[in-house]
Parts: C-alpha cells; structure tokens; sequence
C-alpha cells in the first residue's frame, strides 16, 4: 500500500472537503491521496502493526464516505475530521484485540485445573469436547476445528471460508462460551 505526500497532491483542501461532503468520489480518492498517511501513521503508532494500520486506514475512508453527511466544513478541517475517524477504528482494533486476548484467556483456562486430572479424565474432556463440536451449527463447528486443531489465525480461516473476519471471532468467541459451559455441566453432572 503506498501512500501519497501532501505535497504531491492537488486540489486545496477546502475544494475536497467541499467536493466530499457534496458526495463527489473523486473528493474522495484526493482526501485519500491527502489525508491517508496520516490516518495510517496514527494508526501504526497506535497498533503497532502494519497489516492492523493499512486495515483501519481502509475503514476510517469507507467509514468517512458513508458518513459523510455528518462532516461540517465550518465546524473544521476534513483532515482532522478523518483524524477523529481513525481514532474510534483505532479504538474499535484495540477493544477487539483485547476480546480476543480474554477470549484465549477463557480457552487456556479451560485447560487449565488446579490439580492435574489424569489420563481418564482428559480422553473424558476431549470426547465431551468432539462430541459438542459434532452438535455445533456450521459455519462455526469448521471455524472452531480450524482454529484448534489446524492452528489456523482468524485471518487465515476468513480467507479460507470467505467470512468477514469480525464473524470469524464472533463464532470462535460464541463456540468457547458454549464448549465452556458444556464443560461446567459435565463436570456438575459428574459431581452428583
């Protein structure tokens, strides 16, 4: 992904902002060319991650355009208005990862247990947990079986499944909620 100087861009920026907020899409390409390494810097200094930045640099100028209606121009700048953009995307990346990092959380803790059962009883869990996979709906039984048992990333099993990847981590979250409780009625069945 390449991204354009200021310097070399054309029309002034109040003939963007004018153009944009009229519902122009070449206003659209020159607010890119201007303002996109901007949104992509702020958006790699706060993620950390190439791939997360380009990412969110995409949807802060998908979300702009759609929204487009709610940019003022007298109230300011459309640079600092998609400034504003990309803060709630970066955000949104952010709270994302952290679900996805208490969700894994919530996997290993499964794993985890206070006294290491033994061989019966881990051949018990891992029949429960085949058995409640078979029982899932798809699309989210083959998610879950690509992403524990062939190690596959979230991306990985978006591209494979042409799912967006947002419905890829919603199923993987919803699929170890439910194994997860499945698991706690076994272990209370077991108990009484």
């Amino acid at each position: 992904m390449r991204f354009v100087t200021s310097a070399e861009v054309g029309p002034a920026p109040a003939e963007i902002a004018k153009g944009f907020t009229d519902g122009r899409e070449d206003s659209l390409a020159d607010a890119y060319r201007r303002w996109s390494g901007l949104v992509f810097t702020l958006s790699l200094r706060a993620l950390g991650d190439r791939a997360d930045a380009e990412d969110v640099t995409q949807q802060v100028f998908v979300s702009a355009w759609r929204g487009r209606g709610s940019f003022d121009p007298g109230a300011g700048e459309l640079g600092a208005w998609l400034a504003g953009v990309a803060r709630h995307r970066i955000a949104d990346r952010l709270a994302e990862r952290y679900r996805a990092q208490r969700d894994q959380a919530a996997a290993e803790s499964l794993v985890e247990r206070e006294v290491e059962p033994g061989h019966d009883q881990l051949l018990v869990d891992r029949v429960v947990i085949a058995d409640e996979l078979d029982r899932i709906d798809e699309p989210r039984r083959t998610i879950l079986r690509l992403a524990f048992y062939e190690d596959q990333t979230y991306p990985q099993i978006a591209d494979r499944l042409d799912l967006p990847l947002g419905t890829v981590k919603s199923h993987v979250r919803r699929g170890l909620l439910h194994l997860r409780d499945r698991l706690k009625e076994v272990k209370g069945d077991d108990a009484s």
